[in-house]
């Protein structure tokens, strides 16, 4: 793993299967502002708690113009039964290959309870309306995250 990307970079143009079937790409998102956050694993304690954060602020973003897309490299079959079972209103792609998650430097080896293996860091960029990338939160602890992210997108 790279690193996250720096502010001020293009953030990689991407396609990916989609909750709900289909796609979903960062070109058609040109011209708005958009939350990238990458979480580790639908219906985890963490994942939840960050997901149900920006839910619940869902209507700020739409207000502030931002667009909240949460990335895993869980099947979209995964995305949907979180998203069924927590009412969440934004989309959620799926990078099963892990192109997307190595380019934009959030793929990579992890350790927990004294195992190493490869996962999705917990990381969130900020992509401003010409795609490139305003403020990035490396190492993100859930709390509180939703509305610092917010904040960030109104200040844009």
């Amino acid at each position: 793993m790279g690193g996250p990307l720096s502010v001020g970079a293009e953030a990689p143009d991407f396609t990916l299967p989609r909750d709900g079937g289909g796609e979903i790409s960062l070109r058609e998102l040109r011209g708005r502002k958009v939350v990238l956050y990458f979480y580790p694993r639908a219906d985890t304690p963490g994942c939840t708690k960050e997901a149900i954060g920006f839910n619940t602020l869902r209507k700020a973003f739409e207000k502030a113009e931002t667009v909240v897309l949460g990335v895993s490299a869980d099947p979209v079959k995964a995305q949907d039964k979180f998203r069924d079972k927590y009412s969440l209103a934004f989309a959620l792609a799926s990078d099963e290959s892990h192109r997307m998650l190595e380019a934009y430097g959030v793929w990579g080896e992890k350790s927990m309870y004294g195992k190493t293996f490869m996962g999705v860091e917990r990381v969130t960029y900020l992509i401003d309306r010409r795609g490139k990338i305003a403020k990035v939160w490396p190492k993100v602890k859930v709390d509180g995250h939703a509305e610092e992210v917010l904040a960030a997108a109104k200040s844009l």
